[in-house]
């Protein structure tokens, strides 16, 4: 069989009988049949066998010649069973000398495979899902070479279009629904808080591909090429429409024209042209190629546990499906919204967002999809509620059906009950009441019933987010998130770009002071030009300033940039995940260097400078008669901090409720914590997310924290919650409570509150 590289006389002439064969108007099987004795024959291999996938993720042999004729319909495999099973579950191929000796063979009696020794076999690809599997089988050992394998793929992707057509396995059982159209509730996660209503608009990434191979190379290779010119055309009228519309600054640094930056990057990739250019040369059309591209990246995807690749690989599933768009004329296929539309994917690339008028948009719902997926930060940039990860979605949502998207719990109704309608409707409703209602305080000092006052600051990592340091009352910015810009780019931004959005944030803040939080990646938050390290424990491993001080030129590049953004401005940088005072002693010598650095260069250096700690890890509370004399300021971070107290995962499901921020144990190390603080005349404040918590605000504030950072949709019930507390009431009562041994003070709060007219809710009082 000649490889890729030879794909002429004999090879063409099988892409001919196999395209001849998908047309013929004889029945399926028989198709099937003819299929695989001609594959067994041009591949000189003894077995050709087509498995095809049935409910309950079962493969059941369909057609082969070679294997005994009884074994059809008999023999059965799951996935990930035998080899069969393996290549399903690895949705890539396998090529094996000797195939009995790998550890998934399973011999099937029935088959009489046991005389055979060599296996090639490639997954049926459809959609990105696995339909089947097509192997080959030779007596004697035999090597299968990279053409071999790459000349099998291409056979594969006609006999997937013949096993999915629906008239072997009907489409109900390929794409197993759940039965009639009843009411149900489905779980995912929140990447966009909120709660939305509307209609089910499903996002059409589905091509009909009328040919799958072509005779002439060099003219597929010029339709895919104007293609190409034509993708990239329409990226770069998306960023103008964007530029005109006045919507590029949306979300700051990771703004919908950054993030298509990115996206334009990848448009450009030579890798990914080059995987199109070699598959059309096998004798695929511009099309199929594009689409073979496309099922190669989603079978990648299913295998991936990596966050952050995953998420670069829908960007470049994006990519293929707005070729074929161009390649097949449907580039307009993006049809105008209704007005209540809530869009459901499987996955949404960067840009597709912004193909949608987001006016119309009430919410969105992705079978894929995490919290630093490009799409749901434009989501965020757009207020519009995202629901991701929500298994099986394509199966069960139809084109118009009814949703009700609730954003902060994480899940959906589809066809929801007039019942479960009309409650969230009110929910609507009292939320939209409650923001108006939020909006009257914005202008109201923060101070007690008793008159204490109460710092109120803004957490943020959006240009977006300081839009509320001009409507909300807020003193300033108590935490600046910086690794966005970090996050969203294929290398490390240099100083001059990284001292262009520091100087912006400035300029937005307006003379408000902001606290810049130095790098914090790691664990979670994945740097794609970093080296990724395997760690079992990544909350707790090399991540924030243990980076930074293990990359102290990553680091001084940010210091020198924020150095310089702050010429005769006032400057407040903060490091996290600080562990000793030694850490902090090294981190801010640098700090200082870089300070010396622009000195010497006649730079213009910051009016005032201020350096702090975030303190989240728990050994650090005990060096603080050390720390506290070279600090300006203390920031805890709640959120790491307590997940360390009670060795918790704060993200593990099984530990969900069995620890509380509002225990006593952890209310008496927030006092030590304050106590020490205090007396060494240091201010500290809260910024994780304790302090944008109603009720727990309530407790920092009544223990003697008077200084509270939150994300924007906190800033208004923790006001409303300030203003109608009683401070001296509520302080010796909570400092009695702090002796008890119960697992949470939380009901004796809430039950202080209800008692003393304490608005928790919006709603009370």
């Amino acid at each position: 069989m000649p490889g890729p590289n030879a794909w002429g006389g004999g090879a063409r002439q099988l892409l001919r009988r196999v395209r001849d064969l998908m047309a013929s108007p004889a029945p399926v099987e028989q198709r099937l049949n003819e299929l695989v004795r001609i594959i067994a024959a041009s591949f000189v291999a003894e077995v050709c066998s087509v498995y095809v996938m049935r409910a309950g993720e079962v493969l059941e042999l369909f057609a082969t010649v070679g294997l005994r004729p009884e074994a059809i319909h008999k023999t059965r495999l799951r996935v990930g069973e035998g080899l069969v099973g393996h290549i399903a579950a690895l949705a890539s191929p396998v090529a094996l000398a000797d195939a009995q000796s790998h550890p998934n063979f399973a011999y099937r009696p029935e088959t009489g495979e046991e005389i055979f020794s060599s296996l090639m076999g490639v997954p049926l690809l459809s959609r990105g899902r696995v339909v089947g599997v097509l192997a080959v089988q030779n007596r004697i050992a035999r090597d299968y070479d990279e053409e071999d394998v790459e000349s099998l793929q291409t056979i594969a992707m006609g006999v997937a279009e013949l096993v999915s057509s629906g008239d072997l396995v009907g489409a109900s059982e390929l794409e197993p629904r759940d039965g009639l159209p009843m009411p149900m509730r489905l779980i995912g996660i929140s990447l966009n808080s909120g709660l939305a209503m509307g209609r089910a608009v499903l996002h059409n990434t589905n091509f009909s591909l009328t040919r799958l191979y072509a005779d002439d190379p060099e003219a597929e290779l010029v339709k895919l090429r104007a293609a190409m010119s034509a993708l990239h055309a329409s990226i770069e009228t998306m960023i103008d429409r964007l530029i005109a519309d006045g919507r590029e600054d949306l979300g700051g640094h990771a703004e919908p024209r950054d993030i298509l930056e990115t996206y334009r990057m990848f448009a450009h990739d030579r890798g990914w042209q080059r995987r199109m250019t070699e598959a059309i040369r096998t004798g695929l059309s511009a099309e199929a190629a594009v689409y073979q591209v496309l099922n190669d990246t989603r079978a990648r995807m299913s295998t991936i546990s990596d966050a952050y690749l995953r998420e670069r690989l829908i960007d470049l599933e994006d990519l293929n499906q707005r070729l074929l768009m161009h390649l097949t004329g449907n580039e307009s296929s993006r049809r105008d919204l209704p007005i209540d539309a809530v869009l459901v994917a499987r996955a949404l690339g960067p840009a597709d967002l912004l193909d949608y008028d987001v006016r119309r948009l009430k919410a969105v719902v992705l079978e894929e999809g995490s919290p630093t997926d490009h799409v749901a930060i434009v989501a965020r940039a757009f207020d519009v509620p995202v629901v991701g990860r929500v298994p099986g979605l394509l199966l069960k949502v139809e084109e118009g059906d009814p949703i009700v998207v609730d954003g902060k719990i994480g899940q959906i109704f589809v066809r929801p009950s007039d019942e479960v309608r009309e409650t969230f409707a009110q929910s609507i409703h009292a939320l939209a009441a409650q923001k108006a209602l939020y909006l009257t305080t914005y202008d109201l000092p923060s101070k007690t019933l008793d008159d204490k006052d109460i710092a109120l600051h803004l957490n943020a990592g959006l240009l977006l987010d300081l839009e509320h340091l001009k409507h909300s009352g807020v003193e300033g910015i108590g935490l600046y998130r910086t690794e966005i810009p970090f996050m969203i780019r294929q290398g490390y931004p240099d100083v001059a770009t990284q001292e262009e959005i520091y100087r912006r944030i400035l300029d937005e803040a307006n003379d408000k002071p902001v606290t810049f939080r130095t790098l914090d990646v790691g664990g979670d938050k994945i740097l794609p030009y970093l080296a990724k390290t395997e760690e079992e424990n990544p909350a707790m491993g090399w991540r924030a300033i243990r980076i930074a001080l293990d990359r102290p030129a990553m680091l001084r590049q940010q210091l020198r940039a924020l150095v310089r953004a702050s010429a005769d401005r006032h400057l407040r940088v903060m490091f996290p995940m600080v562990a000793e005072t030694a850490e902090f002693i090294t981190a801010r010598q640098l700090l200082m260097r870089e300070l010396e650095h622009t000195e010497h260069e006649k730079q213009c250096t910051p009016s005032r400078i201020e350096v702090g700690v975030m303190l989240e890890v728990p050994a650090l509370a005990f060096q603080l008669d050390s720390l506290l004399p070279l600090t300006d300021f203390v920031s805890i971070g709640s959120n790491d901090l307590l997940q360390f107290l009670f060795a918790a995962d704060r993200s593990n499901p099984l530990l969900a409720g069995r620890y509380d921020g509002l225990a006593p144990a952890s209310l008496k190390f927030l006092q030590h914590i304050l106590h020490q603080c205090q007396a060494a005349k240091r201010p500290v404040a809260v910024c994780g997310e304790m302090a944008g918590k109603p009720l727990e605000a309530m407790a920092l504030i009544g223990l003697g924290f008077h200084i509270l950072s939150m994300a924007p949709p906190a800033l208004g019930p923790v006001k409303m919650m300030i203003r109608s507390l009683n401070l001296a009431q509520f302080q010796p009562f909570l400092l009695d409570l702090l002796t008890l041994s119960n697992h949470s003070l939380r009901n004796r709060l809430t039950a202080f509150a209800q008692d003393h007219g304490v608005v928790l809710d919006g709603n009370s009082k």
